[in-house]
Formats: structure tokens, C-alpha cells, sequence
């Protein structure tokens, strides 16, 4: 699999390399970023109780990409998508597919994360997630920026994206209903006080109520399903945003969930179909595979830009020995896994490591090395590893957002770390 011609964009990318380095601005204004939080969720206690506790949730510099970047992670998105859409792909990840994963309602799946490292020959999807978190933070994130250096902007402003994510939903709503609008949305995890992205859950319900929808935030164990309506308390839900990890809904608190999903009562995003379609670690191997897509008929342009994902592939018995002469070379993660638990750097597998890998239920991805940001620490600069994610709808972009962090995967525990806007330069 060859390379994009690495001159494509060498001179933007340089500038763009050159302020990641060396721009150490701080340009987080925090009490302004605090401001914007306490005024859209109406809760002048709404920083000192969720955000200030989170220390390593945002950065205070800014990601710097190139415009030209930015461009080629969107056409390997819609390359994706657009795959996706091929008989011959879906039979293929279907096939490998939960039962639950088979019937299509029509949704495509709200606020999907296509995240990219910025390789040594331009941008590299390393993973593909439903179930994204993070945008509806980073849009207001985005608001509380100060400009520091000259020639950057903004993918998106927020107010658009705040917009653009209302009309996702009716949308999704649409698909499967085909008329009327979602009056009532619960936005479902598990515990989801407890989750470490709690507030964004509060924003996505202010968001929805300040456009007139009765939104609310509910635990999947407490969800019900009677007379073929899912409730929780006593109230019908009519849209479900999903924010669950167990994609097929096969843990037994999810049951009323999966029971409603499964007979269309409610309408699910994002959901299984989606989930399989896209997001399954196993689909990666095809997607990365050009002469298996040129047989599905896929066309040149597409094949093209697919080369922005990594070599990957199942790890099996019969490749094993092979994978592991090579490891060095590669990541290895687990299929069914999600927020980087359970993956591996393949300098880094031990042997008692391997003798779980090996089994099987991993992917081995050619390792493509995260590039940096530069930041400063009581005035001495250290490197941060950088990941760019764009949130999606339908193919389309909703926001540009990057994360920076130490170790091997983003873990919100990094000093000077979290998450960090982009600006394009």
C-alpha cells in the first residue's frame, strides 16, 4: 500500500509543525470557558462542581493543523462512509456482526469520532467510534479560545455546531419515523453521574431544551419497556442518544434497551446497525485492504484515500508466529474493546501478554507513531502526544477537536493534557 506523496502539503504542514513546536501561548481563557459553561447549562455552580475537579480534561494550547490536513481526513471519512454503503462490505462485517447488529431502522448513527494520527506521510485513521465523546465540550471550548497567533481559524464555530447537532437528531428521528419530530430524548448511560463525561451530558440537554425538546439524562437500568413504549418514570422516550459501551446491548441492564430497539419502538443513535457497520475494530481490515475493495467495486478515488487507514488485520492462529516476529511494527486492540482498554504498543506485549493476543479477538494495526505538541510546564517545555478526532454526521463534519496525553492512548490524566481545539492555519 503506497503513501500520499508526502510533498503534497509539505509546505502548510511545516508551518503547521513549526507552531506546534514552538507557539507556547497560552490561549485558554478559563474563566471565560467556565463563563459559557455556567450560562448554557444555567448553573452558576456548574464549574466548581464538574469542571474544576477534572483537571487534565482541557489543555490550555491550541492544536495547530494545516488546511490541507484537515481536508484529507474529511475525504478518508467520507471514503469510509461511502464503503460502507457496498453490499458486498456490509455482508462482509455482518457476517461478524451480533444478531442485534442485522435489522436497519434507518438511523446512521449521531456524533460518530473518526480519530487520526498526523503520520510522517499526512494523517492516518487509527480508529473509528460510536458512542464519541467530547464534541458538545469542545464546541464551547472552541468559544473560550483566545487568538494568540496570527493566520489560524476555527473549523466551526460553536453556535453552528450546537445547531448542526439539533438537526442531526430530528434527522436520525426522520429516518426511522419518516414524519413528526422527537418531542421527548433521553440521553442513556450507565451511572452516567459517574461517568467522567458526565457534563457534556448536561450540555447536550440544555442544548436540546433551549430548542424545545424535552430532554433528560437517564440510566439504562432504569429504562422500561411495557406496551411496546420504552419509559423511564412513568415517561415515553422517543429518541434514545446512545451512550452506552456495550454496543449490543447484551448486558442484562440493557434489556428493556435492546427490546425496544429490537422492535423499532424507539428510535436508537447510536445503535448496533451503526456500531457493526463502522466502528467494529474488525472492519478496519477490509477497509485497509484496496485489492479486497476493488473486488467489491469499489472506485479508484476511494481506494485512494482508504490508504489513510493502516494496514490492519485479525490476529489469528494461523498469522500469529508472523505477528509476533513483527510486533514491534504494530498496536494491537482488542475487538470488541472501546477507550483504549486493553490495547497494546507491540514494543511493549510480554510473553504472558501474548499468550492472550494470540487467541484471538485482537486486531494487529501497522503502528503509526502520534506526532506532538509542545507545551509548557511551570515555564519548562515537555512534548504531548496529539490525536486529532472529527465528529460526524452522515459523513459530514461537525467539529475538529484534538486531544494530547502521554502513555500509550488518551487517558484525561495527562498534566497539560485533555482536550485541545485545532486551528487551521
Amino acid at each position: 500500500m503506497s503513501d500520499p506523496d508526502p510533498t503534497s502539503s509539505g509546505p502548510v504542514r511545516s508551518h503547521s509543525d513549526r507552531l506546534n513546536q514552538n507557539c507556547f501561548c497560552v490561549t485558554l481563557d478559563r474563566g471565560s470557558l467556565c463563563e459559557a459553561l455556567e450560562h448554557e447549562v444555567s448553573d452558576p455552580a456548574f464549574c466548581e462542581t464538574f469542571i474544576r475537579p477534572k483537571a487534565h480534561l482541557f489543555s490550555n494550547v491550541p492544536v495547530f493543523l494545516s488546511a490541507t490536513e484537515v481536508a484529507e481526513m474529511q475525504k478518508v471519512v467520507a471514503a469510509a462512509e461511502t464503503t460502507a454503503r457496498l453490499p458486498a462490505y456490509q455482508a462482509a462485517v455482518l457476517s461478524w456482526a451480533p444478531e442485534i447488529s442485522q435489522q436497519d431502522h434507518g438511523p446512521v448513527g449521531a456524533m460518530m469520532g473518526y480519530d487520526f494520527h498526523l503520520g510522517e506521510n499526512g494523517p492516518r485513521l487509527i480508529e473509528i467510534n460510536t458512542n464519541a465523546g467530547g464534541a458538545f465540550l469542545n464546541a464551547l471550548l472552541a468559544r473560550a479560545q483566545r487568538k494568540c497567533c496570527s493566520e489560524m481559524d476555527m473549523p466551526l464555530t460553536p453556535r453552528t455546531f450546537e445547531d448542526a447537532a439539533f438537526r442531526m437528531f430530528q434527522d436520525e428521528w426522520m429516518r426511522q419515523r419518516g414524519a413528526g419530530a422527537a418531542c421527548r430524548i433521553a440521553i442513556v448511560d450507565d451511572m452516567p453521574e459517574e461517568q467522567y463525561l458526565y457534563p457534556e451530558f448536561v450540555l447536550v440537554r440544555q442544548v436540546l431544551a433551549a430548542r424545545g425538546v424535552d430532554a433528560i439524562i437517564a440510566d439504562a437500568s432504569h429504562l422500561r419497556y411495557e406496551a411496546g413504549r420504552l419509559n423511564i418514570e412513568g415517561k415515553q422516550i422517543d429518541l434514545v442518544y446512545n451512550r452506552v459501551t456495550d454496543f449490543a446491548f447484551d448486558q442484562p441492564e440493557h434489556r428493556a434497551l435492546r427490546e425496544a430497539y429490537r422492535d423499532g419502538a424507539v428510535v436508537v443513535t447510536p445503535n448496533p446497525h451503526n456500531h457493526a457497520l463502522l466502528a467494529d475494530k474488525r472492519n478496519l481490515s477490509l477497509l485497509s485492504d484496496p485489492e479486497l475493495l476493488e473486488s467489491w467495486g469499489s472506485q479508484p478515488e476511494i481506494i485512494a484515500h482508504l490508504q489513510g487507514v493502516p494496514r490492519t488485520v485479525l490476529v489469528t492462529p494461523v498469522n500469529a508466529d508472523e505477528l509476533w516476529r513483527s510486533r514491534k511494527d504494530l498496536f494491537f486492540k482488542p475487538t470488541s474493546g472501546h477507550g483504549g482498554k486493553a490495547v497494546y504498543r507491540g514494543d511493549k506485549v510480554t510473553k504472558g501478554v501474548w499468550s492472550e493476543i494470540e487467541r484471538g479477538g485482537y486486531v494487529a494495526q501497522t503502528l503509526v507513531r502520534p506526532s506532538e505538541r509542545m507545551i509548557k510546564i511551570d515555564e519548562t517545555p515537555h512534548a504531548r502526544k496529539m490525536d486529532v478526532r472529527l465528529y460526524t454526521y452522515d459523513g459530514q463534519v461537525l467539529l475538529v477537536a484534538a486531544r494530547l496525553y502521554q502513555g500509550q492512548t488518551t487517558n484525561f490524566r495527562t498534566p497539560g493534557g485533555g482536550f485541545s481545539p485545532v486551528l487551521v492555519v
